[in-house]
């Protein structure tokens, strides 16, 4: 679903609008928003963007040289995870402060003529894009600006340029006072598309979702992993082909998820369908954070108490799929046969197999918590699992209220159906 920007020069109009006016030299003389649109080896004295907001304005000069610290362009006192790991609690913590960072770190991106810097500073976007996304304002300018990088043809540009650049460089190196070394061996790194395309990826996912959810600040381990899954795909937000794609090699003979089988195998093993209100009572969210992180690096959780913890992580996972498990172009005839058992049964069964099998695992699961004797504790019906469930197995494409006002019905409705009528006797030990 790629959007061609409007125009080359987007990014250079936001900034002509909400840039403050920079100066430098002896005589003050006005910096242009192209220079300041490219990469600098200097500190910079006031934020990239106008604000009065005097904490943004103190943080995004300190903000400006932790980014040149990732990116190598200048000394750091700690190792890259951490200066990353301040950079990414400042933005997450401080939201008016993240237009200014995702602003800096396209500006270090451009015509930086340092391959290794280059890279540094969109692994630093990626990053931070795991946990919070720019503000809607300036969403579209950042889309553009990446959407641009991602054309292979672009990798090529950016090796001749950088080339052009050392050349011009070398010419001007007795009028530079303060020089970085320059980069001149090939590179064998990743190619800067590969990152772009994979910030495009995230940046989509950041602004439906948001910034990282509750009270806990980003650690560590979760910016080694944010760092890291630029080349280990997240089973959450894949499709279901990518992700039985990824256990191949640790599970040749699983045919459904891993993360799938898991989450629902913990949500019984801790007294889930014995326990009121699951489903729909959400796990502590720090608690639910921690072990997605466990379940994407193929651990096998230990140490939970609340069965309400993966089965919040569980729905998350359904509601991540980066394709909703019953695909779009199956939802018409869902709404449609949502009160006709043999009809719906039919679609189940007319759905691509790895989508039949994940959905009937799941009617399979469901079915174990309508027992009378499980809802009787549970407080949880066929309705109220149909209510909780729907809107991770169906996804309306529709942006008028009154047809997904509409729509929910019916989309619950045939999630109960399936809850009452469907056989999945044949998934017995599927695994």
């Amino acid at each position: 679903n790629l959007r061609k920007p409007s125009s080359e020069t987007d990014i250079e109009n936001w900034a002509s609008k909400h840039f403050n006016k920079h100066t430098q030299g002896l005589f003050r003389r006005k910096v242009s928003i192209a220079n300041m649109l490219a990469w600098s080896s200097e500190s910079i004295k006031k934020p990239m963007i106008m604000t009065n907001d005097r904490n943004v304005k103190k943080e995004a000069c300190e903000i400006f040289k932790l980014i040149q610290m990732y990116m190598g362009d200048r000394r750091a006192k700690t190792d890259q995870l951490n200066v990353a790991l301040e950079i990414a609690t400042k933005g997450w913590s401080m939201q008016g402060l993240r237009d200014e960072l995702y602003i800096q770190l396209c500006r270090q991106t451009t015509e930086n003529f340092r391959y290794e810097s280059l890279a540094r500073g969109w692994e630093l976007m990626a990053i931070c894009l795991a946990f919070f996304p720019p503000t809607p304002k300036f969403h579209s300018y950042l889309e553009g600006y990446i959407y641009r990088h991602m054309d292979p043809v672009n990798d090529t540009k950016v090796t001749q340029h950088i080339k052009e650049l050392l050349e011009r460089s070398s010419k001007k190196k007795s009028k530079l006072r303060k020089k970085p070394k320059p980069y001149i061996e090939e590179h064998d790194g990743v190619a800067i598309s590969t990152y772009a395309k994979y910030c495009y990826n995230k940046l989509q996912k950041a602004a439906l979702t948001g910034a990282k959810k509750g009270l806990k600040k980003p650690n560590i381990e979760e910016i080694r992993h944010a760092k890291n899954a630029v080349f280990n795909p997240s089973m959450f937000g894949s499709s279901l082909q990518d992700i039985v794609g990824m256990q191949k090699e640790r599970y040749p003979e699983r045919q459904l998820p891993w993360v799938q089988t898991r989450l629902s195998e913990e949500v019984l093993a801790l007294n889930g369908d014995q326990t009121e209100g699951i489903f729909r009572v959400p796990g502590d969210i720090d608690e639910v954070n921690a072990l997605k992180l466990q379940v994407d690096q193929w651990k096998i959780p230990t140490g939970l108490e609340d069965p309400h913890v993966p089965a919040s992580l569980l729905k998350l996972w359904y509601r991540e799929l980066e394709e909703p498990l019953i695909p779009h172009d199956f939802y018409e005839q869902c709404i449609t046969h949502y009160e006709n058992p043999e009809a719906a049964i039919a679609v189940v069964h007319s759905l691509p197999r790895i989508n039949k099998m994940v959905l009937c695992y799941l009617i399979r699961f469901l079915q174990v918590f309508v027992q009378p004797a499980n809802v009787a504790v549970t407080k949880m019906d066929v309705n109220n699992l149909a209510m909780v469930m729907a809107p991770n197995c169906l996804r309306c494409q529709s942006d008028d209220p009154r047809v997904i006002f509409e729509n929910t019905r019916k989309e619950m409705s045939f999630i109960r159906v399936l809850i009452q009528h469907l056989d999945t006797s044949f998934m017995e030990g599927i695994l």
